[in-house]
């Protein structure tokens, strides 16, 4: 994964996130409170200012756009923003109101008093009119915008209004972390992440189950407008609910949790950095759950960066029972981590409907050709088309179950096309395997590969074995 090309303009309330660690070893005698011995303090942007961060460290740039206090708070926040190249700090400076503060006290790694600095004027009309320059300032030089939603005034209805609509008519993304209970207030975003809690004061609706969820996702998605509806589920995962019908979830990996500050801001950073970099938005949903399972086991407000997003993602798909069936995202990522370790990736593909003793010889000499054998599979509806309507015999799941099972096969992955092409071309294998049956010039995507620097293998078919004639066969003897 790489989003260095990707630029997110995080537009809402930006704060300073102050920690003090230290030591309780006693209780006061002036009241029965404990008494916090001083020791390290951090200081770093909060809120979008942490959304801004989730980015550069996921390998972005951010463009960051709130309210700063002309005071002592603010300086350190934008000193703060000086010290990561890839943040450009697009601040509005008021003098309406202070820097937004947020101090935590912490103990033995737990949190014990947090102390909240800023007011709550609602948003006045010049800064509105400042904030929304800014945003026009920048909206030319981005891919992909998050409104940072966290009630304490810049995502006023004038500022969303104004970005959603400018995103609109330039056919930029806008994801949604919404703190205002009436999703009407998103109109238009394409896609609002809530919490389970948030979901449920939006709906009015029960979200405990999947199917409660489901439903609560899709009244909140209408009333919206919005493309879809990601739901972060805590210990349930996280569910993303589509326009287009669909319903994907991901469940979360069991880790020991130490703190859940700005967990939602590494999941909306990521979606819109794996969203803005051409990922569909169930691909880049895994990713973002990872990015959250990573960052819930630091402590404070983390972020994570991409090393430790990929080493997640490999822990997350070692973890899942069915894995003889990887889909295309992480078939990809899968390729990108053997060949990082310097492995040759190799590629054939077919229907594989019944397996025979011919294609496990081609299996075993593709292997031979490479450090790691991707097979992928045509399903269903393709092998209908190529072999007629009484085909596949064996359904997609099964035919991936066997075929994992075989020991030359690393991975296996479905394609729903006539030929292999666009996978070929997203996992751009080292070395394509076909049968020998083949001209070099009638393999597809050999073109691609040899381009690329890779090799095409030809390999010796076994005679006397056919899935068609073995099927005959079978017909004949009924």
């Amino acid at each position: 994964m790489d989003f260095s090309a990707i630029t997110v303009l995080c537009i809402g309330d930006v704060m300073l996130d102050r920690f003090f660690y230290g030591d309780m070893e006693r209780i006061s005698p002036e009241a029965p409170v404990p008494v916090l011995l001083m020791g390290q303090k951090r200081e770093m942007p909060g809120g979008a200012g942490n959304v801004a961060s989730n980015v550069v460290s996921l390998g972005g740039h951010a463009v960051l756009i709130g309210l700063a206090g002309a005071d002592e708070a603010g300086e350190t926040l934008r000193k703060s923003l000086r010290s990561r190249p890839r943040v450009s700090d697009c601040l509005v400076t008021t003098g309406q109101r202070p820097t937004i503060c947020k101090t935590r006290f912490i103990a033995s790694h737990q949190q014990v008093i947090r102390a909240d600095e800023e007011s709550r004027l609602p948003l006045q009309a010049e800064e509105a009119e400042a904030l929304c320059r800014a945003f026009d300032a920048q909206s030319d030089r981005v891919h992909v915008v998050i409104l940072s939603d966290y009630g304490k005034g810049v995502c006023d209805e004038r500022v969303i209004r104004h970005v959603i609509a400018a995103c609109r008519a330039r056919g930029i993304a806008v994801f949604a972390d919404p703190k205002n209970p009436d999703f009407r207030h998103y109109l238009g975003a394409t896609c609002i992440t809530p919490n389970a809690k948030e979901l449920a004061a939006a709906s009015g609706m029960a979200t405990g189950e999947d199917a409660q969820a489901e439903a609560a996702a899709r009244k909140v998605m209408a009333r919206a407008e919005a493309s879809a509806i990601l739901a972060t589920r805590s210990e349930k995962g996280m569910m993303l609910v589509s326009s287009d019908g669909s319903v994907v979830s991901v469940p979360a990996r069991a880790r020991e949790v130490f703190d859940v500050s700005g967990a939602g801001d590494t999941v909306i950073a990521t979606m819109a950095l794996a969203f803005g970099a051409g990922l569909e938005m169930k691909d880049a949903m895994r990713i973002a759950n990872a990015a959250a399972g990573v960052v819930v086991g630091k402590l404070g407000t983390a972020t994570a960066d991409i090393s430790e997003v990929t080493d997640e993602l490999e822990a997350q798909d070692a973890s899942v029972e069915e894995a003889q069936l990887l889909t295309r995202f992480q078939a990809l990522a899968q390729v990108q981590r053997w060949k990082a370790r310097g492995l040759k990736v190799g590629f054939t593909n077919g229907c594989f409907d019944i397996l025979h003793p011919g294609h496990v010889a081609l299996l075993a000499e593709a292997r031979r050709a490479c450090d790691r054998l991707v097979v992928g599979l045509n399903e269903d509806e393709s092998v209908s088309r190529l072999k007629g309507p009484s085909r596949p015999v064996n359904m997609l799941a099964s035919r991936a179950a066997v075929m994992a099972a075989i020991r030359y096969v690393d991975a296996v992955v479905g394609f729903g096309e006539d030929t292999p092409l666009e996978l070929i071309r997203e996992l751009m294998p080292d070395v394509l395997v076909k049968g020998a049956d083949y001209r070099p010039d009638q393999v597809v995507g050999a073109d691609l590969v040899l381009a690329a620097g890779g090799r095409l293998v030809l390999a010796d078919l076994r005679p006397g074995h056919s899935t068609t004639a073995t099927i005959a066969r079978i017909a004949e003897r009924d």
